[in-house]
């Protein structure tokens, strides 16, 4: 089973589905004029100020979570340990030159997940229970035409599973994993805990999810990318040389040295593109299923606002990350900074970015890692289920919502103490096979993302600044 499904995804994520993914964030940052670049700062401002009174008086401003809230949902579960392993592993195998592509393709899957969140808000539905959904399933059956709902029921069939596995189950096993190293604490137990924990907020809805997330995110952000900046302060000379490296290699292989036999571009590129579309999730959709949730007065505020997360997990984490590994020399396949410790090929990513943490800062850099492991793992747990519970509810018409819950506290213990290779697989078999569907739906609604942006840029934004604000009695 292991050796299908691993054939399976060589083939799903090979050339042709790269290319895919980077030539959509190509085609829409072309059809939308760069607006992830001109409209940046305003992205910003519309996820991390209060909404203008004008806009929450407006009849149309509905919605369950709030613009920060939405966001804050999406990067928990979008900054996870692909931010610490997953760039650790595209620098052994692509050198330096691996960020640069990663940075290409983190600034083109800004306009993708704009896209995306976009269409979410425009074809959401509210369900029996009141609250909003939307996500690719919904914007390809009512988008697209009903003669698509065999995609949109594709895509809702392997979220649902990819949810409980590299969502859940994975990310309980890395947690474990981890405990069990730093703190020496049995997996059994790890597993109790985190289903116990993850049930408690699940069972609390979206509002208790957001508000968790909301929480999270900012002790996420405070603890890892703090450490990483100390980091790089303590060795600002190796800035500039870092980047220098990055830059050059991009362009030109990494020599072979000893028995290294070096790195070619095309591994570059491959390493790069790869592993920033696994940090930032741009393309494959999930971020439109927590889109929909947005308590707003256009569909293109909460475009912004989610375009904003993958530039926040690829250009401000994985960089962190990066510049660690490289300041350290940590990433060096010939030794380099570890050599007399370890060879840097035989550490998997999350051991690798460990030990550079621990080289510059001592025990409290490995704790630095560890801690984070704990938060990104158990915030994506969180942050995934209501990806996963979109997808149930729009196959089973919004029934048995609780067994989805059931299901998904069990894979969380289970993930614990489970041998996982044949989950991992899975999951990135899912993964793919909720990409291509929504691939698909962008390119073809691209007119519909292109005439609702001009729409508020040109029509709805201006009217919005014209209107005479009420005076504070």
């Amino acid at each position: 089973m292991l050796d299908v499904l691993d054939k399976i995804n060589s083939f799903l994520w090979g050339t042709p589905s790269l290319v895919l993914l980077f030539g959509t964030g190509l085609f829409l940052t072309f059809k939308l004029r760069g607006l992830q670049f001109k409209k940046l700062l305003y992205a910003f401002k519309l996820a991390f100020t209060k909404e203008d009174k004008s806009a929450k008086a407006s009849s149309e401003s509905e919605g369950d979570i709030s613009n920060f809230k939405t966001l804050m949902t999406a990067l928990s579960a979008t900054i996870g340990n692909g931010n610490i392993a997953g760039v650790a592993t595209a620098l052994t195998i692509g050198g330096p030159g691996a960020i640069f592509w990663m940075w290409i393709v983190g600034l083109l899957g800004m306009a993708t997940k704009y896209a995306e969140a976009l269409l979410a808000m425009k074809y959401r539905v509210k369900n029996k229970n009141g609250e909003y959904s939307g996500g690719p399933m919904y914007y390809v059956e009512k988008g697209l035409g009903t003669k698509w709902k065999w995609l949109a029921v594709a895509f809702a069939l392997f979220g649902a599973f990819a949810a409980l596995g590299i969502g859940n189950s994975v990310q309980s096993n890395t947690i474990a994993d981890v405990m069990t190293t730093s703190f020496h604490i049995d997996n059994l137990v790890t597993g109790i805990v985190l289903a116990v924990l993850t049930g408690l907020i699940i069972f609390g809805g979206i509002q208790r999810i957001s508000t968790v997330a909301s929480f999270f995110v900012p002790i996420m952000a405070f603890l890892y990318v703090g450490g990483s900046l100390i980091i790089i302060v303590l060795n600002y000379d190796m800035i500039i040389p870092a980047f220098e490296m990055i830059f050059y290699y991009a362009f030109n292989p990494v020599a072979a040295a000893g028995g290294f036999t070096g790195i070619i571009i095309s591994e570059a590129v491959r390493s790069g593109v790869s592993r920033g579309i696994f940090s930032n999730e741009a393309g494959l959709g999930t971020a439109a299923l927590i889109a929909g949730n947005a308590k707003t007065d256009h569909p293109v505020k909460q475009a912004l606002v989610a375009m904003t997360g993958t530039f926040i997990v690829t250009i401000v984490v994985c960089t962190m990350t990066g510049l660690v590994l490289l300041i350290t020399g940590f990433w060096d396949p010939t030794g380099g900074a570890i050599s007399g410790i370890e060879h840097a090929q035989s550490l998997d990513g999350g051991a690798l970015t460990s030990a550079a943490f621990g080289h510059a800062l001592g025990i409290v850099g490995e704790y630095i890692v560890s801690f984070s492991v704990i938060f990104f793992g158990f915030s994506t747990i969180v942050g995934w289920y209501m990806y996963g519970e979109k997808c149930f509810e729009y196959l089973t018409n919004y029934r048995f919502a609780n067994t989805y819950r059931l299901i998904y506290i069990f894979a969380t213990g289970l993930g614990a103490v489970a041998n996982l290779e044949l989950v991992w697989a899975f999951a990135d078999m899912s993964n793919a096979l909720m990409m291509i569907p929504n691939l698909i739906a962008l390119l073809l609604l691209y007119k519909v993302i292109v005439s609702e942006t001009n729409h508020y840029f040109n029509e709805y934004m201006p009217m919005m600044e014209a209107k005479p604000r009420k005076k504070a009695s």
